[in-house]
């Protein structure tokens, strides 16, 4: 196979990168965007395997992201999605490497977090289009020897003749010109000293383009002081490294502490709705489910997912691979609730057995969806309970388009947010909102003693009235019934 040389790099005139396009990174991202969008690296940032790269001086965050390059190989301007892979000329692999620590200047161009000198290793074959199938290839990274990224374009978001077609719409792709198409889950952080190599072949093992390797060395030459300089944040970070707890950070901290789960789990829901009604929150419970597992009692976090009425071309364009449906599943997390929007549906399953157990896996406290279930009985079966309006054997496909996550939705009568508390047993299931749950919570308890108290004295015989609710001749003695009690 032709390697990659000087001649190459000389004949790349743009090089346009794609932001998000592998499910495993969007996923990651917390985002999946409904069409590509790209940025231009410059020319200057191409560089060959086995050269070295500049961590800038000051800077602490080199990112480096494995991805599949295109090299275009005739001219291409609006050109159909039909005919965009024969203006591909080969693949090969590459490194869009960057520095997080610039982002905040040109967050968006990515000139100058992006743009460096070395920037762009590419190489080191080139692997001929034609004698590759564009959805068979396979893409490894590795960071001082182990394997951090492995992912195949099977299931793009948007293949590469798309991204093709797309560009060639408004800009003339010449030859020898070259479009990073994205990087899937698994891109982090390099520091000085450490050695990058990425590989991409077909499914099969051969041809593959060979490792593309890339040193990292430390600049020595700090930033003049009339350009903006390194800064960064947690944020950014996180980003780099890929999650807080790659980075070192520690987690976020959670309104639903363990005290306060605590004590939402100890009242009764009837109590919490009565609370909530006091503070003027009469929509605030999902209505119409019935439950796997009655017995239970959870509280958690909302997660959320939505589904849109199905249309067979959307269908066709997000019901597919790693959808909204299969992310929101597999990025739950330990303790969380997800609510799913399903329009009140209930001729079509919105969650199966392998999904359900996958969500248990991850530790989801429950599942919600005011649409049906498939699988029945295997979901039924399972410890973690799961909120539906009815059993139905059919798929997504036939009411349902799998559509976006973590969004406000609708489920069961009721608005859901991502972050709101769920709780929900035999007797309904509330949502409430963060900010008043510690207050609400504590009301509750109060309540709750009170009528423990009303309960005792019914008991004795006494009559309600005065008693329920209490005047305050009641209240008196309520107090000193409460006092011998904490000093019981």
């Amino acid at each position: 196979m032709e390697q990659v040389n000087g001649d190459t790099l000389a004949a790349a005139r743009k090089v346009i990168a794609v932001h998000i396009n592998y499910p495993s990174r969007a996923a990651q991202r917390g985002r999946t965007p409904a069409q590509p969008s790209y940025f231009l690296k410059p020319s200057s940032s191409l560089s060959l395997s086995g050269s070295a790269v500049e961590r800038p001086a000051g800077c602490e965050l080199l990112g480096y992201e494995g991805e599949i390059a295109l090299v275009i190989g005739k001219a291409a301007r609006r050109v159909g999605l039909e005919d965009a892979w024969s203006h591909v000329a080969a693949v090969t692999a590459s490194n869009d490497l960057g520095v997080y620590d610039l982002r905040w200047a040109d967050k968006g161009s990515n000139l100058r977090s992006k743009g460096g000198d070395g920037f762009t290793p590419v190489g080191p074959a080139l692997i001929p289009a034609d004698a590759v199938d564009p959805s068979r290839l396979r893409i490894r990274t590795w960071h001082n020897g182990q394997l951090v990224q492995d992912d195949t374009t099977e299931d793009l978001l948007f293949p590469f003749a798309r991204l093709v077609a797309d560009l060639s719409q408004l800009l003339t792709l010449e030859e020898g010109d070259i479009i990073l198409t994205g990087t899937p889950a698994g891109a982090s952080v390099a520091r000085p000293g450490d050695v990058l190599e990425v590989e991409v072949g077909t499914l099969d093992g051969s041809p593959t383009t060979g490792r593309l390797v890339t040193r990292v060395e430390e600049g020595t030459t700090p930033f003049a002081d009339f350009g903006a300089g390194p800064k960064v944040d947690d944020v950014q970070r996180e980003e780099a490294w890929g999650s807080r707890e790659a980075a070192g950070l520690p987690a976020p901290a959670s309104v639903l502490t363990p005290e306060l789960k605590a004590k939402l789990e100890s009242v009764a829901t009837a109590t919490l709705s009565s609370q909530l009604r006091k503070r003027g929150l009469n929509n605030v419970s999902i209505d119409g489910l019935q439950a796997t597992r009655p017995d239970r009692r959870v509280v958690g976090l909302a997660r959320t997912l939505r589904y849109v009425p199905n249309r067979e071309d959307l269908f066709k364009s997000h019901g597919g691979g790693f959808n909204a449906q299969k992310r929101a599943i597999d990025s739950v997390n330990e303790g969380e609730i997800l609510v799913m929007e399903a329009r009140g549906e209930k001729g079509t399953g919105t969650v199966g057995d392998i999904l359900a157990l996958r969500a248990q896996v991850r530790g989801a406290a429950a599942i919600i969806t005011d649409g049906g279930v498939r699988d029945y009985a295997a979901v039924a079966g399972l410890d973690m309970p799961t909120y539906f309006a009815n059993p139905h054997p059919a798929v997504l496909g036939r009411r349902h388009v799998p559509w976006d996550t973590d969004i406000t939705v609708a489920c069961g009568g009721t608005t859901v947010q991502p972050g709101d508390i769920i709780v929900a047993d035999s007797d309904g299931i509330l949502v409430i909102p963060p900010a008043i749950a510690g207050e609400l919570v504590e009301d509750c308890i109060r309540q709750e003693q009170e009528e423990a108290f009303i309960f005792e004295m019914v008991k004795q015989g006494n009559s309600v009235d005065g008693l329920y609710p209490m005047n305050a001749q009641w209240q008196a003695r309520y107090e000193d019934w409460k006092a011998g009690k904490s000093n019981d």
